[in-house]
């Protein structure tokens, strides 16, 4: 797998990553658009230049791992492992279809190359502080990354973890949160409000950066920094829910679901004329 260096190519990868998950939802029937939609600059940006990881040898031992905590938008990871070179992308079209490895929430036995099953939310950042605990253990150099969701913090088990991370030190953990501001039932402010998420992690001990979850440059640089600090490290990430569509763009209504064959035709329209755009660049 080639790195991509250039913004431009990140951005054209990302926009076809977009195409990606139109195709596969709308074949699947069924599945979540605004999560994925909104990850997937920092999916790209992770799987094409920041991840040390290999497509062809999936157990290598000095692979950074990746833990993705809310388990229902892995899509957006299927779609970027496959044109990562970790499976063939025709693949993607057996999301969620009887027998297929890219089922409805990401199985570690099925699909080689996930870290992690995810499904229950406000579990995977505790499993992340168990591997980052391990790798220090161990002496081991390679670091740990947990993507985890605004609405999860909604959960104890994730304050459990910000607490234990803070306990032994983790300076190998970097948590992304996804701060799209929806969960499956509303705006996070309306479901169970989360504000002074910053001031919450660094009152624990954790040092915490702001970011726009879609630019490129600040999500590379963040993370590049952030590996440098000697404690464990959040990086809230903000993202707009169905990015690049316009029509899903921060409604939480597209949460969980998936587009009809015209709306997914008007979506691809829209992202074929962003590449378009994204080619006449500098």
């Amino acid at each position: 797998m080639k790195k991509l260096t250039k913004i431009k190519e990140l951005q054209l990868m990302a926009n076809t990553i977009r195409e990606d998950l139109m195709i596969m939802l709308t074949n699947a029937g069924s599945g979540h658009c605004g999560g994925p939609l909104g990850l997937v600059d920092i999916f790209t940006a992770f799987y094409f230049n920041i991840l040390k990881h290999d497509s062809k040898k999936l157990n290598w031992d000095k692979r950074d791992r990746l833990i993705l905590s809310p388990g229902h938008v892995c899509p957006v990871r299927y779609a970027a492992m496959a044109r990562a070179g970790y499976f063939r992308k025709e693949e993607l079209l057996t999301l969620r279809k009887m027998g297929t490895r890219l089922q409805g929430h990401p199985s570690r036995q099925d699909l080689p190359g996930i870290e992690l099953a995810t499904a229950s939310l406000g579990q995977g950042l505790g499993a992340a502080v168990g591997m980052a605990l391990a790798g220090k253990l161990d002496r081991k150099k390679h670091t740990i990354y947990c993507v985890t969701s605004d609405g999860e913090h909604d959960e104890g088990s994730t304050w459990e973890a910000v607490n234990a991370a803070a306990k032994y030190k983790l300076n190998n953990l970097i948590n992304i949160i996804d701060r799209n501001n929806i969960q499956i039932s509303g705006h996070t402010q309306d479901v169970w409000p989360l504000k002074n998420l910053k001031e919450r992690y660094e009152a624990h001990n954790w040092k915490v950066f702001e970011i726009n979850g879609h630019d490129f440059k600040q999500i590379i640089s963040m993370v590049e920094k952030a590996k440098k600090i000697k404690q464990p490290v959040c990086i809230i990430a903000y993202t707009i829910p169905g990015k690049g569509v316009s029509f899903m763009e921060h409604q939480f209504s597209w949460h969980g679901k998936t587009p009809k064959a015209e709306e997914a035709a008007r979506a691809l329209t829209e992202l074929n004329k962003e590449r378009e755009r994204i080619m006449k660049r500098k």
